[in-house]
């Protein structure tokens, strides 16, 4: 079996026979979550692929929000992606520090503005590094590039959709955080916030995706599996969610490589609808 939509990914020894090709840009996604010690800045400047630049959640974001890392607006996001030197003509790779962790959410965010020339690179920079190839120190000011962003709705989904879908079930939501947190069991790493998990939802955390010992996708059979196993797509449009749209990401881009339509991410996640006194939330 092969994956239906191989180009959304590609190998590291793919991506280290095009570092000089002008028509791609390498882009760093990694990012952590609160409760992690680590500082994506001060990793990208100490180690990355040569040409990467760093494109963070936390900055590459709508600040005035203050839920973590929302989307920004087309024009917003357009513009800081050009300041890294990304141009519409260019083919982007994105990687990250864990794997195949938080590239996803940067693989969305291009899609959602309207490119599709964008992939993730399998194994991330961890298989990059164990191959011995080459990285480089510092921080790349790339010259500017003009990246004009078309927002498509059809692949974010906001609180007022998901209540809607509380009531209608048009859609099967399924939720990437880790079965403790949907249980109700562990807490989430956001403080204040009750872990739990939306009515109906399903949960899929994004280890049956990714293997969290290679970072690696998993091969194509053993995903479709996982999706089968748990009845993913079941006959319906599926919303994937997480704790803040990140692992979400995951899930939408296994559920893209196996040719299945696409699942919108439900920006929010559980830090939005978690915080909130009128969604309902269910435990076990």
């Amino acid at each position: 079996m092969a994956f239906k939509n191989p180009d959304a990914l590609v190998t590291t020894g793919w991506l280290a026979g095009r570092l000089n090709d002008p028509g791609i840009r390498i882009v760093d996604g990694s990012s952590f979550l609160p409760n992690v010690p680590r500082n994506a800045h001060e990793e990208y400047r100490a180690k990355h692929i040569p040409g990467a630049v760093l494109v963070d959640i936390e900055e590459v974001c709508d600040t005035s929000s203050s839920l973590p890392h929302m989307l920004p607006g087309a024009d917003a996001f357009g513009a800081m992606i050009g300041a890294r030197g990304i141009g519409n003509e260019h083919k982007v790779v994105v990687y990250d520090s864990q794997g195949v962790r938080t590239s996803p959410r940067i693989w969305w965010m291009f899609r959602v503005f309207g490119h599709d020339d964008v992939a993730v690179l399998d194994g991330g920079l961890p298989k990059w590094e164990a191959e011995g190839r080459l990285v480089e120190a510092g921080e790349k000011k790339p010259a500017p590039a003009r990246f004009k962003a078309d927002f498509r709705p059809q692949l974010v989904r906001d609180v007022g959709q998901m209540i809607a879908n509380q009531k209608s079930r048009a859609a099967l939501v399924v939720d990437a955080r880790p079965a403790g947190r949907f249980a109700g069991a562990a807490a989430e790493p956001r403080p204040g916030i009750p872990s739990g998990h939306m009515p109906g939802s399903v949960n899929m955390p994004v280890e049956l995706v990714v293997d969290m010992k290679t970072g690696c996708v998993h091969p194509p059979g053993t995903v479709a599996a996982n999706f089968d196993r748990l009845g993913i797509p079941g006959g319906k449009p599926v919303v994937t969610t997480c704790g803040s749209g990140v692992a979400a990401c995951t899930i939408s881009l296994g559920l893209f490589l196996l040719g299945q339509a696409d699942a919108p991410v439900y920006d929010g996640s559980w830090s939005e609808w978690g915080a909130r006194s009128d969604t309902e939330k269910r435990t076990g």
